[in-house]
């Protein structure tokens, strides 16, 4: 089993998890695609593994042109990067072939940074694909149910509008603490080693 955290804003609950489960813990990266003007509001979303996910209806209700959408993809692909070498350095990638992986994210809104990393996770041939977030809009759980082996989202209120409602503080988290409870978590004290054994 493998706890992995979508970058920066679901890394505090994956900790957690992770913690909970002693499983270890890393990131898998993701980047929203932002309407051009709105960019918090995700029109689509890439991976590792050059992914991409556009929410289609989304797109041509607001008349964006697909010159528009790339250049908002190269932009996202040059920071998805940089975040590969901040928060990966020189440690290695966790295996996750014939694995359980649990993806967790803060928040789980239109959901199209989430479906993106389960379609880059297949790739990886995991046994199961286990979706988890704290909050998330009905229909974005209901969406990703059909992508992933299990979601696990524990509140889904509606009217739902935005992730940070849902939390008495919400601020916004820094490369500094993704580094920083990457590295706890890789301590044996923090997180045990899993018996021998399981996946």
């Amino acid at each position: 089993m493998v706890v992995l955290a979508l970058p920066r804003g679901g890394v505090p609950v994956a900790f957690e998890v992770a913690r909970a489960l002693e499983a270890p813990l890393d990131i898998f990266l993701v980047r929203k695609l932002g309407a051009p003007g709105h960019p918090e509001f995700a029109i689509g979303a890439i991976a590792a593994g050059g992914v991409r996910v556009l929410s289609h209806d989304v797109i041509a209700e607001l008349g964006i042109p697909r010159a528009m959408i790339d250049l908002v993809a190269e932009r996202e692909q040059l920071e998805l990067e940089r975040r590969d070498k901040t928060y990966h350095g020189d440690r290695s990638k966790p295996h996750l072939k014939a694995k359980t992986v649990i993806v967790v994210d803060d928040g789980l809104a239109t959901g199209s940074t989430m479906e993106a990393a389960v379609s880059a996770l297949r790739e990886h041939q995991p046994t199961r694909i286990v979706v988890a977030s704290p909050v998330g809009a009905v229909d974005s759980c209901q969406r990703l149910r059909s992508k992933a082996d299990e979601v696990v989202c524990l509140q889904t209120p509606e009217p739902f509008n935005a992730v940070g409602l849902w939390y008495q503080v919400f601020d916004q988290t820094t490369d500094e603490e993704v580094i920083e409870l990457l590295r706890r978590s890789a301590v044996p004290d923090t997180v045990p080693d899993m018996v021998s054994g399981t996946s």
